[in-house]
């Protein structure tokens, strides 16, 4: 099971030069990196992505983030996972585009 972050443009950018990023400002802000399962993710990119293009979609394998990966209960009690540490290059399993089809992003081809 991958888990996945979304990024937008400047911020996948500032990512990829870093080589390492502590997330976006709302990650900055709550102290921790949010990730969504894949039954999740098409709900927080319509919450707090739509409309906006550039947007890279991130996969992660959990099993790979250690002990700083916290699954902790968000909307209506579902668990989301949480990283409490640097989110660095080699944690990502892919990359791709998440592009916008009129008013939908577009997920990869059996992502969801």
């Amino acid at each position: 099971m991958m888990i996945y972050k979304i990024f937008r443009a400047d911020e996948w950018a500032a990512f990829e030069a870093a080589g390492e990023t502590l997330g976006a400002p709302i990650d900055l802000a709550d102290g921790y990196i949010h990730i969504s399962t894949g039954a999740q993710v098409a709900e927080t990119v319509s919450k707090y992505f739509g409309g906006i293009e550039g947007l890279q979609i991130l996969a992660l394998d959990p099993d790979t983030l250690g002990d700083k990966l916290k699954w902790e209960p968000s909307r209506g009690g579902a668990l989301f996972p949480h990283l409490y540490r640097m989110l660095r290059m080699d944690d990502i399993a892919w990359v791709k585009p998440l592009p916008l089809d009129g008013d939908e992003h577009v997920f990869p081809e059996g992502m969801l």
